[in-house]
């Protein structure tokens, strides 16, 4: 089995506010292959995007900061780099899509000068080069006529254009690492296949490993290798994508799972929606953040954190009644 790529440990970012502190990633490790897809799901304001910006040195501060980990990438701890060697690793070995292109792109730039830079910069390209290699980059993610357009700006196009320049300005320099931060959220669902067809077909190509960050159980079904699960800014179940599908152990993976329509039961099938709100992450409950929630909950539960625990083959879960959850997920497959 291939050494990890990237190694995140105990990793802590905390944001300082008027309230109190925000733990939006509370002690959450996990590690990245090479060439391996790895979904990153979770309910808004669970620590996803701050995990991804973490990784990438990004965070904002003040407020944010972050207070423990490791961030092993090659063999290099992210976190003890200085400015110029951070800058050094972003946007050439590891690359991020944000989640929403007209906040990230520069609206006074041509698309072509952004694209430009990071291989000016990263690989030593004079303008003539760095321009021809963005026109390819532009045509390899399916923009017509990238000769022309790459001198246009991001106001003139579309929605999935934009996102489309967002991953070949991610592609750029052939990274390693990609971080896909919601891809396809304010696109159309026929856009969205094709970009998420583009970014599986170009990282196979490049072979490069991708962490995709997305509310969208389907396209972790149907992409990733690997899920990992968060809540309230920990990491409460990782698993292979399959067994996570067919067997979660954490009562909030299966409340997840069964808030999802399928195609395979009948349409006067009723979802079965989480009751209750994810946790002030000021005010946290004492024992497991999924407890008021749950109901398979015990008095351990709410005195008592449980560790992220091996329970199978590459499955991890941070449950004291994982046992329970799968008996239960079995008897509703069977009736």
């Amino acid at each position: 089995m291939a050494e990890p790529l990237l190694r995140v440990r105990d990793l802590c970012t905390y944001f300082y506010t008027d309230d109190g502190v925000v733990k939006a990633v509370d002690g959450v490790s996990y590690d990245v292959r090479p060439g391996e897809i790895v979904g990153l799901v979770g309910e808004s304001g669970c620590g996803k995007t701050v995990s991804a910006l973490s990784i990438m040195r990004l965070v904002p501060s003040p407020p944010g900061r972050i207070v423990k980990g490791e961030i092993w990438f090659e063999g290099v701890d992210l976190l003890k780099l200085d400015d110029e060697g951070i800058r050094s690793v972003r946007g050439h070995k590891i690359a991020m899509i944000f989640q929403e292109p007209m906040t990230s792109l520069n609206p006074v730039l041509t698309i072509g000068r952004q694209i430009m830079e990071p291989l000016e910069i990263h690989l030593k390209m004079d303008k003539k080069q760095a321009r021809a290699r963005a026109i390819q980059l532009l045509e390899m993610v399916g923009i017509p006529d990238a000769s022309r357009r790459v001198d246009h700006y991001p106001h003139q196009f579309s929605g999935g254009m934009r996102q489309r320049v967002m991953i070949a300005m991610a592609l750029a320099c052939r990274p390693r690492l990609l971080l896909a931060d919601e891809p396809t959220t304010a696109l159309d669902v026929t856009i969205q296949a094709q970009i998420l067809e583009l970014v599986n077909r170009l990282t196979q190509e490049l072979g490069t490993a991708v962490i995709i960050i997305t509310h969208n159980l389907g396209v972790v079904a149907r992409y990733a290798h690997r899920v990992n699960v968060m809540y309230a800014g920990k990491l409460v179940e990782s698993a292979l994508a399959m067994d996570l599908y067919h067997r979660p152990h954490h009562p909030y993976t299966l409340g997840l799972l069964r808030s999802v329509p399928r195609l395979d039961e009948g349409r006067k099938t009723k979802l079965e929606p989480i009751e209750g709100f994810p946790p002030d992450l000021v005010h946290m409950p004492q024992g497991c953040a999924f407890h008021p929630r749950c109901r398979f909950r015990t008095e351990r539960c709410l005195v008592e954190a449980p560790p992220l625990m091996a329970v199978g083959h590459e499955h991890l879960v941070a449950c004291w009644e994982w046992q329970r959850v799968i008996s239960n997920a079995a008897s509703v497959r069977g009736s």
